[in-house]
């Protein structure tokens, strides 16, 4: 407009058509010389899609993905003397004395913080015991680093992965530990080789992912939850353009959580739009299809070790739990739990191995316990300060040690 009225004002002595004349070849001598980085570049297909999906939600969502958005490249350190100890054995492997957890023992809620781990920059997302064993810990953080921690020696961190430009939403162990997945705020994730922090590659749709699960069976198959209402079923072993090989498409916002039961032959899944879905795993049609109007959306879900239930956190400040299995998935209205303040945080959920007892951190920085049978609140206490306790994990074979992590940059060990 401004171009326009300097045009009008030198050509005041000319007619109309001689002035529009004027001004369009201005216009186009000016596209000539400022070349094709001043006009807008046409988007492509995929462009264009993106930004017609999104554009009710894109005040939610990070910076979309165009033609040159390319993964952050992967780093890994190692922060201790050597990777081998004298006898060759690798800081990735079980210490000798340690046994796996078999959840039969007995379980204790613990007393107090015996080590804190600081390293992160920024607000800390998850926590995760090594599975089974337990001798290493995993954290992801706002900060878009993860690193693992040694759990039975100095207690230091042993391996930074750096891999993303944004934030990690949310990270997993492998069932057999040896790689773990990373989602992040960038719009990839990233599958990670725990013991030398190598990863190769990066995958992506495009969209959000904002939870991450391993297929139970098999390693090279995961499940991101995805920004554009569904899940994005991948295969690491396949090209890029074919990585995707499922997609599972039936809520109607953001997927939150993706939870295995029955051994890996189904899962459920949560979404803002407040229903929970079962799916027989790899059909991409529900075989079950929860909703209720009184039911609230669910941003964090666990598995109970009996595997026939799983807890959720929901947005009304309390833990809903379903009953999972081949034949019945419904909601056990009498088992849910309340007492804290979790509305606005997707807050883990974590159990003791026996499945005893549940615990889950809140929005104002404390960690409740609470008895699984009748779901009696049994003790609370302060965990974090300046922010939410985001995770918990309790170990898979000390009775009474568990791990949280919250916005205050910090991760506590507990017992």
């Amino acid at each position: 407009g401004d171009d326009d009225d300097d045009d009008d004002d030198d050509d005041d002595d000319s007619d109309d058509e001689g002035g529009a004349k004027k001004k369009k070849k201005k216009r186009g001598d000016a596209a000539e010389e400022g070349g094709a980085a001043d006009a807008a570049p046409k988007l492509t297909e995929e462009e264009d899609f993106d930004r017609m999906t999104e554009r009710k939600i894109s005040y939610l969502l990070p910076a979309r993905h165009n033609r040159h958005t390319t993964a952050a490249e992967a780093k890994s350190t190692f922060h201790g003397q050597s990777e081998l100890d004298y006898q060759g054995r690798s800081w990735f492997d079980v210490p000798a004395g340690v046994r796996p957890g078999d959840n039969d023992h007995d379980c204790f809620m613990p007393k107090k913080c015996v080590r804190k781990l600081m390293g992160h920059t920024k607000g800390v997302q998850t926590v995760e015991f090594f599975p089974r064993t337990g001798h290493l810990l995993l954290t992801s953080s706002l900060d878009g680093k993860a690193k693992v921690w040694d759990v039975f020696g100095d207690r230091n961190v042993r391996r930074t992965y750096a891999g993303h430009d944004e934030g990690i939403r949310d990270a997993q162990f492998s069932p057999d530990g040896r790689h773990f997945l990373t989602t992040s705020y960038d719009r990839f994730v990233r599958m990670w080789d725990t013991e030398t922090g190598q990863s190769p590659r990066a995958f992506t749709n495009r969209k959000m992912g904002y939870c991450v699960r391993f297929y139970p069976k098999d390693s090279n198959v995961f499940l991101v939850g995805c920004s554009d209402n569904t899940v994005a079923q991948y295969d690491a072993r396949l090209p890029p353009s074919q990585e995707v090989v499922q997609k599972y498409d039936h809520h109607l916002g953001p997927v939150n959580t993706v939870t295995f039961f029955s051994e890996g032959r189904r899962f459920a899944t949560t979404s803002d739009d407040k229903k929970v879905m079962v799916w027989e795993f790899p059909l991409p049609v529900p075989i079950k299809y929860i909703a209720e109007p009184s039911m609230h959306s669910i941003q964090s879900a666990t598995l109970h070790p009996d595997g026939g239930h799983w807890a959720g956190q929901s947005m009304d400040n309390t833990i809903v739990v379903y009953q999972c299995g081949d034949s019945k998935n419904r909601q056990l209205p009498k088992k849910t739990i309340n007492g804290h303040n979790n509305s606005g945080y997707a807050c883990r959920i974590g159990f003791s191995p026996n499945g005893r007892y549940l615990v889950s951190g809140d929005g104002l920085g404390k960690l409740f316990f609470w008895q699984w049978g009748n779901g009696r609140k049994v003790r609370h206490f302060q965990a974090h300060d300046g922010g939410p306790c985001m995770g918990v994990d309790w170990h898979p074979s000390e009775p009474s040690l568990l791990a949280t992590a919250g916005w205050d940059n910090t991760i506590k060990l507990w017992n």
